[in-house]
């Protein structure tokens, strides 16, 4: 299985500024989130980018985007996000394909970029693979949680056998515990997901229930049952930029990750030292 497309989705009204917000990335230099994303793309060696957009959001996400061949899809209304990944199907066709959040960053160890891994054992196994990252319950309202097994012989591969939309901490207690993960930590995606296009046949029936009512997870957890479908556990960390100062923590983790590390830290360390003072005095002044 050759993966050659990716589909990025940026439509949701309540995100759908935040590709666009800028950050100095690893190396140093300002970007828009949109970019830092097509660059993970790219080091996957990708070069078919779909984005699906909000409507007359495309003239923004092109000069974010630069000199970049994207296709962009407009979804009609704000009919969620199962419906937006859904509608990319005529550009997906019959292809397998790479899928990101727009409203996520992901930070690799060392530099790293995330999207090789991931690719290379979708390939391997030529099946769907979805990213995943151990997760405290206390954050599973944000995520959704697999459930399966580890594969043998494999330390961050697992076979998937369901899947919930942000579980409660008893759902998951029930349904999702994976032998040798910590007490109190779920296998949550991590935003990444490389999927066979039987995931959109699945979305495109449950969308005609009710474009409400449908969901990536739901439509994941089906095609568990269908066919096999994996995850791998990854070690690098992800970024909800949509979260209460995401956009604060994901530029930290670039800064800290990057080659202005020593800069980064000592300013961090300058500023704790100020606060740490302003904190006394206010204190002996009271």
């Amino acid at each position: 299985m050759k993966i050659r497309k990716a589909v990025v989705t940026a439509a949701g009204r309540n995100q759908r500024t935040l590709p666009l917000q800028t950050l100095v990335d690893r190396d140093g230099r300002q970007k828009p989130v949109l970019r830092i994303i097509l660059d993970e793309i790219q080091a996957a060696r990708i070069d078919e980018v779909c984005i699906v957009v909000a409507p007359g959001d495309q003239e923004s996400y092109a000069e974010a985007a630069g000199d970049r061949n994207i296709r962009f899809i407009e979804q009609p209304g704000p009919l969620g996000y199962a419906h937006a990944l859904f509608c990319a199907r005529d550009y997906v066709k019959d292809d397998p394909f790479f899928h990101l959040v727009g409203d996520h960053l992901y930070v690799g160890k060392n530099g790293h970029t995330c999207a090789p891994h991931l690719l290379r054992a979708a390939e391997a196994e030529s099946c769907s693979v979805s990213a995943v990252q151990p997760t405290r319950e206390t954050l599973l309202s944000r995520y959704g949680t697999i459930g399966g097994q580890r594969i043998l012989g494999k330390q961050d591969l697992y076979r998937i056998e369901t899947v919930i939309e942000k579980p409660t901490p008893t759902e998951a207690e029930q349904s999702l515990v994976i032998s040798g993960l910590r007490a109190g930590y779920y296998l949550c995606f991590f935003g990444m997901h490389v999927l066979t296009p039987g995931v959109l046949e699945i979305l495109g029936r449950q969308l005609e229930a009710g474009p409400k009512t449908a969901t990536l997870s739901s439509a994941l957890a089906e095609l568990a049952r269908r066919e096999q479908y994996l995850a791998l556990e990854q070690a690098s960390r992800r970024y909800d930029l949509g979260a209460k100062y995401g956009l604060l923590h994901a530029q930290l983790a670039l800064a800290l990750s990057g080659s202005e590390r020593e800069e980064v830290l000592a300013q961090l360390l300058d500023l704790v030292a100020l606060s740490t003072a302003d904190t006394r005095e206010i204190g002996q002044s009271a």
